[in-house]
C-alpha cells in the first residue's frame, strides 16, 4: 500500500494526474484497505461465558459444586442447574448418561453479531444448530462443542 501511495503522490507532483485524482485515488486505496482489514478481522472473545458438564447425578454434582466452592443455585429444571460464578459466568450441570463429561464451552463474543459469527463457520464448513440470534453451537475443527453469545449471555434451562 505504500508504494501505491508513493506512486500515486510520483504522479501528482510530476503533473501526470492532477489534484482531485490524487484525492480520489487515495481515498479508494484506504476504502479498499479498510475493506479488506474488515474482512481480515475475527470475532474477539472477551470472557469464557460458561462451562457446561454432563453427569450421573445431576443432584449430587449441583450440590458438590454449591456447597464446596459457594455457587449459588441461579436457574434450574429437572434436567439443568445453572450455578452463578462471580458476576458474569455460570457453571452448567446437566442430568447426563453413566459416563461423566464436559459438555461444551462458551465463549461471550464482543458485539456478537450471530449471522456474521455463521456466515464465517459457513465459509470454513464448520456446521452449527440454530438460526438464533442470542446464542448457538458449533463443532471446531477438533469437534469440541463451543457455544457463542454476547458475554452478558445467562443461561437458559430447557
Amino acid at each position: 500500500m505504500i508504494q501505491t501511495i508513493d506512486q500515486m503522490l510520483n504522479k501528482f507532483e510530476s503533473g501526470k494526474i492532477t489534484r482531485r485524482q490524487l484525492v480520489l485515488s487515495l481515498a479508494a486505496v484506504a476504502t479498499a484497505a479498510a475493506q479488506t482489514a474488515a474482512k481480515e478481522e475475527g470475532f474477539r472473545a472477551v470472557s469464557i461465558n460458561h462451562i457446561t458438564v454432563k453427569v450421573p447425578d445431576l443432584h449430587r454434582t449441583s450440590s458438590f459444586y454449591q456447597e464446596f466452592f459457594e455457587m449459588p443455585l441461579k436457574q434450574h429444571s429437572a434436567k439443568t442447574h445453572i450455578l452463578g460464578v462471580g458476576d458474569s459466568c455460570f457453571f452448567g450441570v446437566e442430568q447426563g448418561d453413566s459416563q461423566a463429561r464436559v459438555d461444551h464451552f462458551d465463549f461471550g463474543i464482543s458485539g456478537f453479531d450471530a449471522d456474521a459469527v455463521r456466515a464465517k463457520l459457513t465459509k470454513l464448513n464448520l456446521k452449527f444448530d440454530s438460526n438464533s440470534k442470542e446464542s448457538f453451537k458449533f463443532h471446531d475443527p477438533d469437534g469440541f462443542l463451543v457455544q457463542v453469545n454476547a458475554p452478558d449471555y445467562v443461561g437458559h434451562v430447557g
